[in-house]
């Protein structure tokens, strides 16, 4: 019995460290012949045999085959389960867990029960966020958490400033994106916009509106009321 294990267990071994030199062999070739390549973050086997992923850039997904001499960029589709595989893999690698987002840093507005929770991240200057804000109006019973996000200009930094130390932060945001008044002028300690675009640019929260759940998917764009409430009642709260 011992020897069986012995014998299991060096298996395992060396299929580990054929995998290792294999992997190695693949970051070796395609770093010679393709310098601007961006810095691999890792390779790894795909369901496909003799296919492997290349991640960079974080959440940056190329294809490739055991020996490096194809570069794949697309999708690749599980036809017997109909499973975009890429489009899964990108969105596991873009979750930003829920109970990560600094929450201090970000005011609420709550409709209905609250029950419910997602997050934002907006620039008063986006045109996108004003659809998606005056969308949301129709989603009811949900607690969201405001992020302003000002990456746009630099009068977009004043504008989160103000919003930010206005009296009623919920009810000023919503006069500025869905009834289109001007951002009032208030002074206070505004440090949370800052706090918000380095965080944002840590997770590589690129555009806005970003919408982030409970379960820690990541929805960029102006989705519909529908899209949200699809998304609210897919996640679980954290």
């Amino acid at each position: 019995m011992k020897l069986l294990r012995t014998i299991f267990l060096g298996a395992l071994l060396g299929i580990s460290l054929g995998a290792h030199a294999q992997e190695a062999a693949i970051r070796k070739t395609l770093i010679e012949r393709l310098p601007n390549l961006p810095k691999i973050d890792e390779i790894s086997k795909t369901a496909m045999p003799g296919l492997y992923e290349i991640r960079v850039n974080g959440s940056e997904i190329f294809y490739t085959d055991a020996e490096g001499n194809f570069l794949i960029q697309g999708n690749l589709i599980d036809t017997k389960l109909k499973r975009n595989l890429t489009e899964e893999r990108v969105d596991k690698l873009n979750a930003l867990p829920f109970d990560a987002l600094p929450l201090k840093d970000a005011f609420t507005i709550v409709r209905g029960n609250g029950k419910r929770k997602m997050a934002v991240f907006e620039d008063p200057n986006c045109g996108y966020c004003k659809r998606f804000e005056r969308d949301m109006q129709k989603v009811n019973d949900v607690t969201v958490y405001l992020f302003l996000y000002p990456i746009l200009s630099p009068d977009s930094v004043e504008k989160s400033k103000n919003l930010w130390c206005a009296k009623d932060q919920a009810k000023t945001w919503q006069d500025v994106m869905v009834r289109n008044q001007p951002v009032p002028s208030a002074s206070c300690d505004a440090s949370a916009v800052t706090r918000n675009v380095e965080f944002g640019k840590k997770y590589r929260i690129t555009g806005t509106p970003t919408l982030i759940f409970a379960d820690g998917s990541r929805v960029p764009g102006a989705a519909s009321a529908q899209q949200v409430e699809k998304s609210l009642s897919e996640a679980k709260a954290p």
